[in-house]
């Protein structure tokens, strides 16, 4: 009797496991018979396929009642060698352990999100490399609209994360309307909601990214922390998350039993150290959707607040003048750049684009200063008013980095108009009136 041989093809979903099931079992049409293909996404739909198969194999059977088809099917396989058994998307191996524990001729090919549990070597698929993105998505355009204006076709492929479901989307969807990858990004950036879902005529509306999705958080409901901590994730940076950051009051086994659940539906990438989200795993999560119980705009904003406090945290206590306090600043910086995402205005998004403000142009880098210093002016103008003390302090921040960007003129300026408020509504000899003044007659004197 042969080794069993099946072979489990994981990644996300939308990631292409199918695809690449259906081109393996369409190049090796000649050397396979039968070649059988069953949607296994439920134990139910798994029997129904084998059923059918059974069916195929010898019509009289049809008969007989689904129990007995699907052990007639069983036994066929078990008895005969030379053919290929798709199973797509299996929900994990213990939904086929019964069939693969009886058949061990023939090869099964099986498609799966669940990236653990399965015995042996498996093949992870991942997303396309950026040449062969951008070559789908010129391909699938150009079969229906010869000669489009295909410019910000990497930029748009980097955006969709090259998850060739949907650069597909995309593709089709360009074609259609007749609008250009610069128009798509510019709908997806203002239309977010209605773009993840969004398919040309003929499309497949359940074959959505948002849809796909979807099905795997529905998967991970008994295990409700799960979509806690993917919907925290969505508002970091894409790669390489510390694992501190991201765990807030919650009991550490719950964290890392939420986050293994995660990983092993590819949803996340785990390290030792670190977590890692598909960056357009990300902007669907992030993005309200009010029928969609694992986006209900009240638990997004509830998690984008969560992050940021953690942040804050992380670096709290914290001073950007002490080498030893770097690397606190240094792990935090990109996933407190990454809030801007969000148009919420809180103390905690304040808080810490001023620290990470002061860090950054303390290394040199007054231009990313000048953006955090200028989110948290903002921030607190609309938060706390034009006069409040966060807001004065945060403006005479934003004009120390303008000093260090050597903008002297700008800076001048917003530290008069800064030192009139703070005289009016502080008063002459409050501290922070001193020191605003003192930052001005220094600038002043540092004017060629």
């Amino acid at each position: 009797m042969d080794v069993p041989r099946w072979w489990p093809c994981t990644g996300l979903g939308g990631v292409g496991k199918s695809t690449l099931a259906a081109r393996f079992a369409e190049s090796g049409a000649e050397h396979f018979a039968p070649v059988w293909w069953i949607t296994a996404d439920s134990p139910a739909a798994l029997d129904t396929g084998l059923a059918d198969l059974a069916v195929a194999l010898a019509p009289q059977t049809a008969e007989l009642t689904l129990e007995q088809r699907v052990e007639l099917a069983v036994r066929w396989l078990a008895s005969h060698e030379g053919w290929l058994h798709v199973l797509d998307n299996l929900t994990g191996p213990t939904d086929a352990a019964g069939l693969l524990a009886r058949v061990r001729t023939g090869t099964v090919v099986i498609t799966s999100r669940q990236a653990g549990g399965w015995r042996g070597a498996t093949v992870a698929v991942d997303v396309l490399p950026p040449v062969e993105a951008v070559e789908l998505l010129t391909r699938i355009v150009g079969d229906q609209w010869p000669g489009a204006d295909l410019t910000d076709a990497s930029r748009l492929c980097e955006e969709l994360g090259r998850l060739p479901l949907a650069i597909e989307q995309a593709g089709a969807y360009l074609a259609q309307a007749r609008i250009t990858p610069t128009a798509y990004l510019d709908l997806l950036r203002r239309y977010p909601a209605r773009m993840f879902t969004a398919t040309a005529e003929g499309g497949d509306a359940q074959r959505t990214a948002a849809r796909v999705w979807h099905v795997t958080l529905d998967r991970l409901a008994d295990t409700p922390l799960a979509g806690d901590l993917l919907r925290r994730l969505a508002w970091y940076a894409p790669d390489d998350i510390p694992r501190h950051l991201i765990a807030g009051d919650e009991p550490e086994p719950d964290v890392v039993h939420a986050l293994g659940r995660l990983a092993a539906y590819s949803m996340i990438t785990l390290t030792a150290d670190t977590i890692s989200v598909h960056r357009l795993v990300q902007a669907v999560t992030r993005t309200p959707d009010a029928d969609d119980p694992h986006r209900q705009p009240d638990d997004i904003t509830r998690a984008c607040d969560t992050a940021a406090s953690l942040l804050v945290r992380a670096v709290a206590g914290a001073d950007p003048n002490l080498p030893a306090d770097w690397p606190a600043f240094q792990s935090v910086l990109p996933h407190g750049q990454a809030l801007d995402h969000t148009d919420r205005d809180t103390d905690d998004l304040g808080v810490l684009a001023n620290e990470l403000g002061r860090y950054v142009q303390d290394q040199g880098d007054a231009t990313t200063a000048i953006a955090l210093h200028t989110r948290a002016e903002r921030g607190y103008g609309r938060l706390h008013g034009r006069d409040h003390l966060y807001t004065l302090t945060a403006r005479n921040n934003l004009a120390y980095a303008y000093t260090a960007a050597g903008d002297l003129e700008r800076a001048i300026r917003l530290y008069q108009a800064t030192l009139a408020d703070a005289e009016r509504v502080l008063g002459p000899d409050h501290p922070k009136t001193v020191m605003i003044r003192t930052n001005l007659k220094r600038t002043i004197n540092d004017r060629p």
